[in-house]
């Protein structure tokens, strides 16, 4: 695993993309190989893009690496899809609206399969985030698979997190229901040239008023990908966001607050993987399951079994 880190670090696109098939099948020593890649870490802008399908999430990121290649940046997409039933895989895979980039060696792209995952985001997307990061591209996009009541989980992976919306959609109710005015650090409206774009952003101005946001205001631009117009603005809301990241106190705590998820949720999914091995490994817990109709009552037992197994073993759980 040193020389795969070391390659990616040299910026060899093949070893990133064997990292990240690695992480993405769990790997025995992928703990390893992300603590390597995480020493390398050349802290890229981490960008969340999310809102509902249809919305134009691919091809305002496209956009944004057309821009920003002019300004000689280097980027990363990590974009998350839905999962086929047949193959696993991720549907979208091809990234179609983005094929004009796939020449190019100073962009990567990286479709991730959500496998099962309800938050938006596939489970290895953070690990493949740092794995880019220490390749050392400037900016990393996050697209995640759709808006959705539960899909929250881009803004624990992310720096800035951007929700799109277009005019028209019903999408404003949606996204102030799912709780997303709250971690949505600006918005995008889309499709921008439509009409209704004025009522939507009177509406989303209120939302935020009602909302009361702490620290920073979120901004919200209008974009056309029809028309190419806000993609300048919006690169410059990122560079603000960014900016009060690392020069603000509240800043720096949203990103404490990031970093001391990723450890406990690190915890809870290597203790997950011996718990269950634990139980699937003893057939008379098997029978147990069968018989039982408590799983409150079950769950406790075999939690205090594996405890007990631990502390006889000298490990601590």
């Amino acid at each position: 695993m040193d020389q795969l880190a070391e390659k990616i670090a040299n910026q060899n696109q093949r070893a990133l993309a064997r990292a990240i098939t690695l992480i993405e099948n769990d790997h025995p020593d992928k703990l390893s190989l992300m603590s390597e890649l995480n020493a390398k870490k050349k802290h890229a802008h981490y960008i969340g893009i999310t809102g509902s399908p249809g919305a134009g999430k691919s091809s305002l990121v496209d956009q944004l690496i057309t821009l920003l290649r002019e300004q000689d940046k280097t980027v990363a997409v990590i974009a998350v899809d839905p999962t086929s039933p047949f193959s696993g895989g991720a549907l979208l895979g091809d990234r179609v609206r983005m094929h004009k980039h796939f020449t190019d060696d100073q962009v990567f792209i990286r479709s991730m399969a959500t496998r099962g995952s309800l938050g938006g985001l596939a489970r290895a997307t953070k690990d493949a985030i740092r794995a880019c990061d220490a390749y050392g591209f400037d900016y990393i996009f996050i697209e995640t698979v759709g808006v959705g009541q539960s899909e929250l989980d881009i803004m624990k992976v992310a720096d800035t997190t951007a929700v799109m919306l277009t005019p028209n959609s019903g999408d404003i109710l949606q996204i102030f229901k799912a709780g997303i005015m709250e971690i949505a650090d600006l918005f995008i409206l889309n499709k921008a040239d439509l009409p209704g774009v004025k009522k939507l952003k009177n509406t989303l101005k209120d939302l935020i008023h009602i909302a009361g946001h702490r620290g920073f205001e979120p901004q919200i631009i209008e974009t056309s990908v029809n028309e190419g117009f806000g993609f300048e603005e919006l690169l410059q809301s990122f560079e603000k966001h960014k900016k009060y990241l690392t020069e603000t106190d509240a800043g720096q705590q949203k990103l404490q607050e990031q970093f001391k998820y990723e450890v406990y949720e690190l915890i809870q999914e290597e203790l997950w993987k011996e718990v269950y091995q634990f139980i699937e490994k003893d057939p008379k817990r098997l029978q147990e399951l069968e018989k039982s109709d408590d799983p409150y009552q079950l769950a406790q037992k075999w939690l205090q079994e594996w405890l007990k197994v631990g502390d006889a073993s000298g490990e601590t759980h």
